[in-house]
């Protein structure tokens, strides 16, 4: 089956196909996260709202399930010459502990500005990192002439079909253990989760809207939506660290663009308070990046009152200094 499309974007008939092995691999490692109500949610909202609590995933966070689903397709050669990628979050730490359970080395190119708790976590997965900013060579940069002097295989944080089907994972499982929605909410950085979620609506729940949720001040990916090109933010300051991706790929943009209704954006200040109140109210420790979809809804920028709602929460590795700090602000 063609896996390429027009410029280089993967055919649907190709995806789905891959989609139906992905759901099955992942299983095999991912955990089957549980979905989350609250009573207050849906009354402060006028909606019926179902949490999928990827926070409660392996290493914190969705990124686990399209790294295992990439690298776990690796030859045994592939396997021995190991990976590289580039993050500053959850990628890193998904791609170091799946290299380690499939028993790869594993090289991450960081800044050494990343959350301490973050650098902490990649170290003890076992994988070797490398501060690009201390190096003087972009990230970017420095993970493809790794790539290339050592012969490992390059695992792109979101640009790339496997990433983004294993991301997808997550949606199907929602769509499964809550039955119909009428939308489903998602953060965006990259794309990967949002456009495999997209995939996901597409072809299991197809009158589901799928509605990406972005910080206001790296809003990169709600003006590509609406200028239909490419936009860029560089360095875009947020709570939000997981979501501080300058751009979409061409890929994801691709994707977003043939199956998302929508893209909102929420500024830091309701951010914040969607972080405290899943924290205090649904006792779901989640980072303001996760908390993204449920800040859509309970600050308006997602009208959805009557509506049952799938938000996906995508991850719960909180940078505690920071949040604490921006709380206290």
């Amino acid at each position: 089956m063609s896996y390429v499309a027009d410029h280089g974007v993967p055919t649907l008939e190709y995806l789905h196909e891959r989609f139906a092995d992905t759901r099955t691999r992942v299983s095999a490692a991912a955990h089957r996260t549980p979905v989350v109500t609250s009573r207050t949610l849906d009354a402060r909202t006028g909606a019926q709202v179902f949490l999928k609590a990827e926070n409660l995933q392996r290493m914190g966070a969705f990124k686990f399930r399209g790294a295992w689903n990439m690298i776990s397709r690796l030859s045994r050669a592939e396997l021995a010459r190991g990976v590289v990628a580039y993050s500053s979050g959850n990628h890193a730490q998904a791609v170091a502990l799946v290299a380690r359970e499939l028993g790869a080395p594993a090289t991450i190119v960081m800044p050494s500005f990343a959350p301490r708790a973050k650098l902490a976590a990649v170290a003890e997965y076992g994988a070797e990192i490398l501060h690009y900013d201390l190096l003087g060579e972009g990230r970017d940069a420095l993970a493809v002439r790794v790539a290339r002097e050592r012969g490992c295989t390059l695992v792109p944080p979101f640009d790339h079909p496997d990433i983004l089907l294993g991301q997808g994972t997550a949606a199907a499982e929602l769509f499964e253990d809550a039955g119909a929605l009428d939308a489903l909410l998602v953060p965006v950085g990259g794309g990967g989760l949002l456009s495999g979620s997209a995939l996901a609506a597409h072809w299991l729940a197809p009158t589901c809207r799928v509605i990406g949720a972005e910080p206001a001040a790296g809003d990169d990916a709600a003006r590509s939506f609406r200028s239909g090109r490419i936009e860029t933010v560089k360095d875009p300051q947020t709570i939000a660290d997981g979501a501080r991706t300058p751009s979409l790929s061409e890929l994801t943009f691709a994707l977003i663009r043939a199956h998302v209704a929508d893209i909102v954006t929420v500024a830091d200040a309701p951010l914040l308070a969607a972080t405290r109140f899943l924290w205090e109210r649904t006792k779901l420790l989640v980072e303001p990046t996760g908390a993204l979809g449920v800040a859509a809804l309970l600050s308006g920028a997602a009208d959805l009152r009557g509506k049952r709602v799938g938000v996906v929460i995508s991850g719960g590795n909180v940078d505690l200094e920071a949040v604490v700090a921006a709380f206290a602000s």
